[in-house]
């Protein structure tokens, strides 16, 4: 009876053990993902949320993209999609994503710097559900 007492305590020492491991890695790598209607308005209720860490999805508002391929800084402008009020500059470096186009939907991850640019760390672009050819294609 002694014995399989112990091994019930210590296998239950073991599942919260990994329990808490497995809470407290998700926590730590958990990043929301909003709007940028969404962020405006956290930031507005919250000035702190600033350190934290967020994915932003939105729009690239046409004619604000400056890429320089030599140092892969990229900057854009990115604008919420459902209201198309909200908007803020976006400072990304590294190589830029072959489906990046001015007007295409992005989503950022980085946080939103206290001089009002989003710093992104990662850049995603979203591309349609299907892919068309352009009359380019059809040129022989």
């Amino acid at each position: 009876m002694k014995q399989q007492r112990k091994f019930l305590i210590g296998a239950v020492a073991l599942v919260g053990v990994v329990g808490y491991l497995a809470a407290t890695g998700m926590r730590e790598s958990m990043i929301y993902y909003r709007t940028p209607d969404e962020l405006a308005a956290s930031l507005a209720a919250d000035p702190t949320s600033r350190e934290l860490a967020v994915k932003v999805g939105g729009r690239v508002v046409p004619g604000t993209v400056h890429y320089d391929p030599r140092t892969l800084d990229l900057r854009f402008t990115i604008v919420d999609i459902a209201s198309g009020r909200t908007q803020f500059p976006v400072h990304y470096s590294g190589p830029l994503p072959d489906t990046f186009k001015e007007g295409r939907d992005v989503v950022v991850t980085g946080v939103y710097a206290a001089d009002g640019n989003f710093q992104a760390t990662e850049l995603l672009t979203k591309c349609g559900s299907r892919y068309e050819a352009s009359a380019e294609d059809f040129k022989a």
